[in-house]
């Protein structure tokens, strides 16, 4: 379980095809000895396993496995090495819930279709799947490439959402730009609300 508040941003080293795997090694600003083996971590969204940890050529880093659904279903199939991801740990019992309740569990490939910069912010305009806009709504939460972020406006397949210079600069949103595709994760609970009135 996550909260969507990045607390660093990695940067992936090596991609290597294993067969129907993908195992891709991330340096990150965490000690080796506070990641677990099997620790879960958040890497721009997907909840991946760490199988690897250790230090190397200066730089601290951990390893995952990423199978064929997550290939499929985010952006991590597309992953080179010099991209920079959004990493955080997973919660633990007392942290604080800044942000809103994150799964890991990426629901698709949402694109961005407009970037306007102005004092310092930016407003993103972006495109949900067809099947996903219909929990997407104004003022409610969305995690995108692991951020949680709040709709500012929602119509049909788009919305758009705001961010202040701070998450620009804390995570890989200041690099982001028209067309780009981003992890989305629909907020847990309009999937249950929706659900619950489906049945009605």
């Amino acid at each position: 379980m996550f909260t969507g508040l990045v607390s660093d941003v990695g940067e992936v080293l090596d991609v290597e095809a294993r067969g129907e795997l993908r195992r891709i090694r991330i340096a990150c600003a965490y000690e080796p000895e506070t990641i677990a083996l099997g620790a879960s971590i958040a890497c721009s969204g997907p909840c991946l396993t760490a199988v690897r940890i250790g230090h190397e050529d200066g730089r601290n880093f951990f390893e995952v496995d990423a199978a064929a659904e997550t290939l499929k279903r985010t952006t991590v199939g597309v992953w080179t090495p010099g991209r920079k991801v959004n990493l955080e740990r997973s919660l633990k019992i007392g942290d604080e819930l800044g942000g809103h309740i994150v799964t890991g569990h990426v629901d698709g490939v949402a694109h961005i279709v407009a970037r306007t910069d102005f004092d310092g912010m930016s407003k993103f305009d972006i495109e949900a799947p067809r099947d996903l806009s219909k929990f997407i709504a104004e003022k409610g939460s969305v995690a995108l490439d692991g951020v949680s972020l709040t709709v500012n406006e929602a119509e049909g397949d788009r919305f758009s959402i705001l961010l202040i210079p701070h998450t620009l600069a804390v995570t890989t949103w200041g690099e982001r730009a028209a067309g780009d595709p981003v992890n989305i994760e629909v907020d847990l609970m309009a999937r249950y609300a929706a659900r619950l009135t489906a049945r009605g």
